[in-house]
């Protein structure tokens, strides 16, 4: 008979079976072999205490079967002692006493169940031992669950705060030093959104298994709660000490994950606070602060915390509040920025620049305020008002009867990342009612070198959802692997990045980046804005190489909505012409 017709295979339990009484433990090997039970029992007999200590030393065992009366050994003793030795293993009391006060003393001593000898054929008790070893599992699972985090293995933030405690009691018993690192992973929300949850929990485990590996196993490595970890370093003769795990924390972490076909790092900010510097009690917030120092300072690097971020934390958590409530108060305004056409002086296109009406600060540029917004998730929620907002403007100069223009709206890290990017597109275009030819969402070049993979495939399901929807990348050209992909990008345009404008025609370095970007985009179809432009100079070189746009202060800088509009009415050419006539 081959395995499948001989059904599934069986469970196999290992019993040891503590009974002093020879015929008392012969019934019961006989019980639990008859026919028809669900699982296996593979039996062990011990007839005193002391034979089944010894055997509990010495092998596994799913479950013991345990008399109370042994001659080595009686009563709730015998229970204790069982536990002691063996505190894992379910016991299930198989006694001659009929006794509900004897039965409560072995459930308040440990035991998982309690069954009088001769009431009960093997079926009770398999199904006895069945639910004992069921009702360990499923004990010990929940007091992991309360102390370890599923995903990683790692301790949880509650079993974390119980070692930090007595990490501190040790320190300061010799005197000594500790680190609290507290770790955020700067990539994890793309790779997350983008390849899904499962990815996202294979990624966690690799980061938790690489961070465990690193370190003493005196020391304690713990997951806080989503992307963020927490290390405790023991013994540590100093801040250097700490630094130069930190240094090969971020080593380890930058090397690549292979997930779902993708080579992915996970880079992480990382920030430290020492003990007895920083308080106990303020460690952990301590280390935050500073971990949020280093991902302001761009991430994949660490930060000590000082006294001065006091003053800078409570500063951040001030401006954090009026984020919130400039979201709630309709304190956002859009501001649009011309870019032109380079051969006939025309304004084409816009790109709308978020500002802040603070009541007290009056208007706050974006560059102050944006990246707070990225990293507290707020970017979400304005990232869908400015799309909408957008979107309403573009079908109010429409109605106007103005010349038509393409509306640029930048993209950030955080909102690329997200699966209902698209969904959000969608929404605004038929809430605003602007034609989806006109919108043109600007995603960051960063992206490319930081997550090329990723970022590729997330485009090309972008361009693939919305269709007319143009996409142009931002910052091009500020390294080879931006370079490298050109001819993978599922977009219409770049823009080439503002630090070449900056010093072209005078840096030949610059200008000979410049040049080359404008031709490769040009063979691949692709067209060419350029970001930055101040000077007829640079106007000068750009519009002799070809490039398609410019956008800068040398045409007008961001303005209201209105004023935008009165530009469009005039329909003036913002390039003046040819010093030699020439109409190029």
């Amino acid at each position: 008979m081959d395995s499948e017709a001989a059904g599934p295979r069986r469970e196999a339990v290992s019993v040891l079976l503590v009974e002093d009484d020879p015929g008392d433990a012969r019934l019961v090997e006989i019980m639990l072999s008859e026919p028809g039970l669900m699982w296996d029992f593979e039996i062990t007999h011990a007839p005193r205490l002391e034979d089944a200590l010894v055997e509990l030393e010495g092998s596994p065992f799913d479950v013991v079967l345990l008399d109370l009366s042994l001659p080595d050994s009686t009563g709730m003793e015998t229970v204790e002692r069982v536990r002691a030795a063996a505190s894992r293993i379910p016991v299930v009391v198989l006694s001659g006493q009929d006794d509900e006060q004897t039965a409560l003393q072995a459930f308040q001593g440990g035991a998982e169940d309690y069954l009088v000898k001769g009431r009960g054929d093997g079926a009770l008790i398999g199904r006895t031992i069945r639910y004992a070893i069921q009702r360990k599992r499923a004990e010990e699972r929940l007091a992991y669950l309360a102390q370890y985090d599923p995903v990683t293995g790692l301790a949880n933030r509650a079993l974390f705060q119980d070692r930090l405690q007595q990490a501190v009691a040790r320190a300061e018993r010799v005197n000594g030093q500790l680190a609290l690192v507290f770790v955020d992973l700067d990539r994890f929300k793309a790779v997350n959104d983008t390849l899904g949850h499962g990815c996202g929990d294979l990624l966690l485990a690799e980061v938790a298994g690489r961070m465990k590996n690193r370190v003493r196993e005196s020391d304690t490595v713990a997951r806080l709660g989503g992307d963020e970890f927490a290390i405790i370093l023991e013994g540590i003769a100093g801040a250097e000490d700490a630094a130069r795990v930190v240094r090969d924390l971020q080593r380890l972490l930058s090397e690549p994950v292979a997930l779902d076909g993708y080579e992915v790092p996970a880079p992480a900010s990382m920030g430290i606070a020492m003990w007895p510097a920083s308080r106990s009690e303020v460690l952990l917030k301590d280390a935050d602060a500073a971990m949020y120092k280093a991902k302001r300072q761009g991430g994949n690097r660490h930060q000590f915390y000082t006294e001065e971020m006091n003053a800078q934390t409570t500063a951040r958590l001030a401006l954090e509040r009026d984020l919130r409530r400039a979201l709630q108060d309709d304190q956002f305004v859009l501001y649009y920025q011309p870019q032109v056409d380079l051969l006939t002086g025309a304004v084409i296109g816009t790109e709308a620049l978020l500002f802040w009406r603070h009541p007290e600060r009056g208007l706050v540029s974006p560059g102050e305020f944006v990246p707070i917004l990225e990293e507290t998730r707020l970017i979400i929620p304005a990232g869908r008002w400015v799309l909408g907002a957008a979107c309403r403007q573009g079908r109010e100069w429409r109605e106007a009867g103005l010349p038509p223009v393409r509306v640029s709206v930048p993209i950030t890290a955080r909102q690329f990342g997200r699966r209902d990017l698209a969904e959000d597109v969608a929404g605004a275009l038929a809430e605003g009612g602007m034609e989806p030819g006109r919108l043109e969402l600007e995603i960051t070049g960063s992206l490319l070198m930081e997550d090329p993979g990723i970022t590729l495939r997330t485009l090309g399901r972008l361009r693939t959802e919305l269709g007319e929807v143009g996409i142009s990348i931002d910052g091009f050209g500020t390294g080879y692997s931006s370079l490298h992909r050109l001819k993978a990008l599922p977009a219409q345009r770049i823009k080439l990045d503002r630090s070449f404008i900056r010093d072209i025609p005078h840096d030949p370095g610059d200008a000979a980046i410049a040049e080359a970007v404008i031709r490769l985009a040009h063979d691949l179809g692709l067209g060419v804005v350029a970001g930055g432009v101040e000077t007829a100079e640079q106007l000068e070189f750009l519009r002799d190489r070809g490039c398609d746009e410019a956008q800068g202060f040398f045409f007008g800088g961001p303005v209201p909505a209105d004023d935008f509009a009165a530009l469009l009415e005039r329909n003036l050419s913002l390039v003046p012409p040819r010093a030699d006539g020439d109409p190029r």
